[in-house]
């Protein structure tokens, strides 16, 4: 049981790391979806919404 002490931590640190990572990523969505909401109030539109008729304005 000599390397447990560095096995145990090694599985922490990453459980650790991995959890903040998605966190991170989660808080991110969060912001990203509260800027679009904001710009959308603002009249700015994203490139990928769909026309009122339907078609695509790029082709």
């Amino acid at each position: 049981m000599s390397h447990a002490f560095y096995v145990i931590g090694s599985y922490a640190l990453t459980a650790a790391i991995c959890l903040a990572l998605t966190v991170w990523v989660y808080l991110d969505g969060r912001a990203r979806q509260a800027e679009l909401r904001t710009l959308e109030a603002q009249g700015i539109r994203r490139r990928s919404a769909s026309t009122s008729s339907g078609e695509d304005a790029g082709t």
